[in-house]
């Protein structure tokens, strides 16, 4: 599975690029702040809501710890989705958030 650091990701987006960013916490999770761009979709929901996505672009997948951004790799991969998992997650996360 790819991964990628909380500080390379944010290095990213000090650099001006605008990566596909998925955060997969719960609705009370994310109420605590979220990283400017992410578009939220909850775990136990992207079965539903794989018609939102392009299987053609990257996505970085993000959650509180980096568990459950892995099961949604995990799964995303093996519906032919490029993703990569945010180690280290939320908690790790010293970047710019939004509520």
């Amino acid at each position: 599975m790819n991964e990628i650091s909380t500080k390379d990701l944010e290095a990213r987006l000090d650099a001006g690029e605008q990566p596909n960013m998925i955060d997969v916490r719960e609705h009370e999770e994310v109420a605590a702040g979220m990283i400017p761009g992410a578009v939220h979709i909850p775990l136990m929901e992207l079965p539903e809501r794989l018609g939102e996505l392009d299987r053609d672009r990257e996505y970085i997948i993000i959650c509180r710890s980096g568990n459950r951004s892995s099961m949604a790799c995990n799964f995303l991969g093996g519906n032919g989705y490029n993703v990569t998992n945010m180690a280290g997650g939320m908690l790790e996360w010293e970047g710019e958030v939004i509520a």
